[in-house]
């Protein structure tokens, strides 16, 4: 077991010295328990948000939820919620209780929680385990406490949740829970985007995520309803051995746990069923299907409000996740100045895991992308030219050779791909010249 940050026991200490009940609980109880490093820290106690903020008073305190009976101690630089133990009333909407009322009761509070393994406390040097959330850690299995229909019905976003944290802890989801979560799944439409959204993404980064999407396609397909046609859809092609969807996971599962990357692989082959034709041997093809894929995954991550730079990663490697990346220095110059460094290695481990997602595929591609992978790499090792900022000419210079307007941009432009990919020299006596050639803008 991990030992809990001093600060956060120093502040269950400081509550229990002023007569309350307090303990750590949630996500940091079940993070120790598994040896890991608590992320953020929880504690619940007796005493009330007022209480609470003039007993932590030396440090600051902020009201981040009094509604809830929750406030926010930061003490010593760790910031810890703090919430007054309490039940709650009927959730009408699927979302938030409809009344919360403080208790007295340690156990009445972990009753409400969601998963056994969320419903564990630590008070003093005692572990409060009422519903068997340590014996669901050793068997690494997600369980609702209580009722799961009751929990779903209360809360449909721990649906969601329930999903995620299978897939972050690479645990199981019990028989009951899981017959639960799938006929709530209508539910999810009382839940703001954001929430879901937010809960996809920790779930599509976990180690057990292309196992999830693979055990739960109803679920997968109530989330991400662009992916249902992808869902048992035969490729027929000997370059595949998998269905649409089942390549698609697993070629999420090859790439990084990054957002940009594990959504890029699982939507890089979403428009492939819109274009699917058949040769006169049988064979399936997919022409265009890079482009359609670009643009589904664009309204796709539109829809679940994925923040912009996430969003067009994404949608710019599926665009490209087919081209062909020769490993020749003209290629991987060019390609390293239009994609950028960070991306283009990440257009490489997306094309790395999509062949690997497919039937085994001969040596000699492997060994290209290696090529070029390599490549790369003793190029930026010589610290090319691949930006505007590195060309040994700039807007001053396009200036003073009569350039205006949208012409400097062009014509800079037009130098550094001649110079990034090896046909120019970066050189300063040997551009100046060349600036002054440009075409002029025209005059009025």
């Amino acid at each position: 077991m991990t030992e809990f940050d001093p600060r956060a026991l120093a502040l269950v200490r400081r509550l229990q010295g002023a007569g309350h009940r307090a303990a750590l609980v949630g996500g940091c109880v079940r993070d120790a328990l598994l040896g890991l490093a608590p992320h953020d820290y929880d504690c619940a106690c007796s005493a009330l948000p007022e209480e609470v903020m003039a007993i932590c008073a030396p440090f600051p305190v902020h009201p981040t939820g009094l509604r809830h009976g929750t406030v926010t101690v930061v003490w010593d630089g760790l910031p810890v919620e703090v919430t007054t133990f309490r039940r709650e009333g009927a959730y009408t909407d699927h979302r938030r209780p409809d009344r919360v009322d403080f208790t007295q009761s340690l156990e009445e509070d972990l009753a409400r929680r969601d998963f056994t393994v969320n419903a564990m406390a630590w008070e003093g040097d005692t572990l409060v385990d009422r519903f068997g959330g340590q014996s669901d850690l050793v068997r690494q299995v997600i369980r609702c406490v209580g009722q799961p229909e009751r929990r779903f019905q209360e809360d449909a976003l721990r649906i969601v949740r329930a999903l995620r944290f299978s897939a972050q802890l690479d645990f199981s989801i019990s028989p009951d829970t899981a017959d639960a979560l799938l006929s709530a799944l209508p539910l999810l439409s009382h839940v703001a985007q954001e929430r879901i959204t937010g809960e996809l993404i920790r779930l599509l980064q976990g180690p057990g995520a292309g196992r999830v999407l693979l055990d739960y396609p109803q679920a997968a397909a109530r989330l991400l309803p662009e992916l249902a046609p992808a869902m048992g859809f035969d490729q027929r092609n000997p370059h595949h051995i998998f269905d649409v969807y089942t390549h698609s996971v697993r070629t999420m599962e090859g790439v990084s746990p990054t957002p940009v990357l594990r959504l890029a692989a699982l939507l890089h082959d979403v428009g492939k069923p819109d274009t699917f034709t058949l040769d006169q041997d049988g064979v399936g093809h997919f022409y265009g299907h890079q482009e359609r894929s670009a643009a589904i995954a664009l309204e796709t991550l539109t829809r679940l409000r994925v923040d912009h730079a996430t969003r067009d990663g994404a949608v710019r490697l599926i665009g490209l996740h087919s081209l062909p990346l020769t490993p020749t220095p003209r290629v991987v110059r060019r390609w390293l100045r239009r994609l950028g460094e960070g991306p283009f290695f990440q257009l490489l481990e997306l094309q790395r895991a999509d062949r690997a997602a497919c039937a085994p595929a001969p040596a000699a591609e492997e060994d290209s992308l290696a090529q070029v992978e390599a490549m790369a790499r003793d190029i930026l090792a010589q610290a090319p030219c691949l930006t505007l900022k590195d060309l040994a000419v700039n807007g001053r210079d396009a200036l003073a050779a009569g350039l205006e307007g949208p012409a400097i941009g062009a014509a800079l432009n037009a130098l550094l791909e001649q110079v990034a990919e090896g046909e120019l020299v970066n050189d300063r006596a040997v551009l100046l010249p060349l600036l002054a050639q440009s075409p002029q803008p025209p005059r009025e």
